[in-house]
């Protein structure tokens, strides 16, 4: 692995391939990698396994027809309770599913991190996931005799994440209270990239004192690209908020009929320049407020 792990997005996408399992970090419409789900969208990518907690990286993937699957335990946009492009594309059959609770989720990603095939886990009994996604049981070989969900490792070909800062050997600083599971997306992957808002010198010598930040060993790094605003229209604390008047705009243009490649134009941008500049450029972004949850 090169020790120059700076790439531009279409090279990262380029990395990417139809048909692969992709895991996509974040949470809801917070700290999406936005740019690179852009990117994606741009490319001829497609038949996708998406594994997310979702926003509206799965929406606008479901909508452009980009994925045959999708695991996930939810798919909102928080202030809209559920994605309205993946509601669409689901109701209408169009994805295979498989919908977990959101500690089983966690538990997958555990598990492919780990490299063992399952985790045990109280989290899913009784309810009907484990029928629904064809989920097995196991029993403790010790005095106890539990039984558990055996929850399979979810295994990913490739991940991609937004963070705040990287440096080109793949070193990150993710900023903010909520990060969450990024660092397992990175760790279950075969390969991980990441999108972040400023590109620096060796990072032991810009900002050490968010060395804490690094939530993730820059082994498991294979590629970084500088995207200013790359997770709009998410929210991206301590950076800017989650952009409201798009959302509503992108929610409104759902509704039946709904035809994505009517939209796609405006919502998408024919590249990220275009993009960031018909929603007022970093300025604008840079000005959102913040949420409070």
């Amino acid at each position: 692995m090169s020790l120059d792990k700076r790439m531009d997005a279409a090279g990262i996408v380029g990395r990417l391939r139809s048909g692969m399992t992709l895991g996509i970090g974040g949470w809801g419409p917070r700290r999406k990698p936005m740019a690179l789900v852009r990117e994606i969208l741009r490319s001829d990518i497609t038949d996708l396994t998406i594994v997310s907690y979702g926003g509206p990286d799965v929406g606008m993937l479901c909508a452009a027809g980009k994925v045959k699957k999708l695991i996930f335990a939810f798919v909102s946009l928080d202030a809209i309770p559920l994605e309205p492009w993946f509601r669409k594309a689901r109701q209408a059959g169009e994805i295979e599913v498989l919908e977990l609770d959101e500690g089983m989720f966690q538990w997958g990603l555990k598990a492919a991190a780990f490299g063992v095939p399952f985790l045990p886990t109280r989290v899913g009994l009784g309810t009907d996931l484990l029928e629904l996604g064809n989920l097995k049981t196991v029993k403790s070989p010790y005095e106890d005799g539990e039984v558990m969900v055996a929850m399979p490792a979810l295994k990913l070909d490739a991940a991609i994440l937004h963070v705040h800062r990287a440096d080109h050997r793949g070193n990150i600083q993710a900023l903010g209270p909520d990060s969450y599971y990024d660092e397992w997306f990175a760790k279950a992957a075969e390969e991980c990239f990441a999108s972040c808002e400023e590109l620096v010198p060796a990072m032991e010598d810009s900002y050490p004192e968010d060395a804490k930040a690094n939530i993730i060993e820059r082994c498991f790094i294979t590629g970084v690209t500088e995207a200013k605003g790359g997770a709009h229209p998410t929210s991206f604390p301590p950076s800017y908020g989650l952009d409201m008047p798009y959302f509503k705009k992108y929610a409104g243009a759902a509704k039946e009929p709904g035809d994505w490649d009517s939209v796609r134009g405006d919502l998408v941008g024919e590249n990220e320049q275009q993009y960031l500049a018909s929603v007022g450029g970093m300025e604008a972004v840079g000005s959102l407020p913040l949420p409070i949850y």
